[in-house]
């Protein structure tokens, strides 16, 4: 049985399907609140409960000349509006320890890199704020090794826990998405979010950034629902050619309303 988890007035795991979205990095307060406004129209035409995820620090760039973002003082302040304006919850990601507190009075989600997801002493002070922690599940790991990642966590008495798949490393420069990996990870008791773009991503493909395959995205979202997953991530910007980070496998606008209108229409054909 897997644990229903509250985020606000948003029930996660158990039937009951996410939207995370919104872009891959904060660019500006006005590019935000416009992609969040654009992002929330969609999700509540489909009648989808949505969480707004930007990050206002993308400390993992393939290139030290790659664009990361407004900082955290700045990035906070910017999804604070968000979540202030339009009443919805906030995700962002913590790499660092020392931000845990600060970011704890902002976001509803705190989200642990894939990168960093076996980092324990971020775990545990994550855990220790009581908010809801979702992990990205590291492409290095196998979705057994989620396991003792949970086991950090609860053993901080926070069982408000999210697990989000997002594709395994194949060879280099490559990822390949494992749908046996939803299953796995659900039967530790937890819902899973299938992350759909960084599924698709081309790990250093282009040298100092990495590449992409969006064509693949809706695909992989459809077979993640008929699966069976607790809500889907995506990465969302107007114009994804021009994005400073992860460009070639973020959706625009457009696809993000065909996605979740074929989303509304298998679930619906499911039940």
């Amino acid at each position: 049985m897997v644990k229903t988890i509250k985020v606000d007035d948003i029930k996660i795991g158990n039937g009951r399907l996410v939207l995370i979205a919104g872009p891959c990095v904060i660019e500006g307060e006005k590019f935000t609140l416009e992609h969040a406004k654009r992002v929330k129209k969609i999700a509540d035409r489909f009648k989808v409960p949505f969480i707004f995820k930007s990050s206002y620090d993308k400390a993992n760039r393939s290139s030290l000349s790659s664009f990361r973002g407004p900082g955290i003082s700045a990035g906070l302040a910017i999804l604070k509006a968000v979540k202030d304006t339009l009443g919805i919850p906030i995700l962002s990601d913590v790499h660092c320890r020392r931000d845990v507190d600060i970011v704890s009075e902002v976001l509803d989600v705190i989200q642990i890199p894939a990168f960093l997801c076996r980092q324990t002493d971020l775990l545990l002070a994550a855990a220790d704020t009581g908010k809801v922690i979702n992990v990205k599940k590291g492409q290095f790991l196998a979705p057994w090794d989620i396991k003792e990642i949970i086991a950090k966590i609860e053993s901080r008495k926070n069982k408000k826990i999210l697990i989000t798949e997002r594709g395994s490393s194949f060879g280099y420069n490559n990822l390949v998405f494992d749908l046996r990996a939803l299953a796995i990870m659900r039967s530790y008791g937890y819902p899973v979010i299938f992350d759909a773009t960084h599924s698709v991503q081309l790990p250093g493909a282009c040298g100092t950034s990495s590449g992409g395959q969006r064509e693949f995205v809706a695909g992989f979202i459809r077979a993640a629902v008929s699966f069976g997953c607790d809500g889907i991530f995506l990465e969302v910007h107007k114009n994804p050619a021009k994005a400073p980070c992860d460009g070639p496998n973020m959706v625009n606008f457009e696809e993000l309303e065909i996605i979740l209108d074929s989303v509304s229409r298998l679930t619906k054909a499911l039940k």
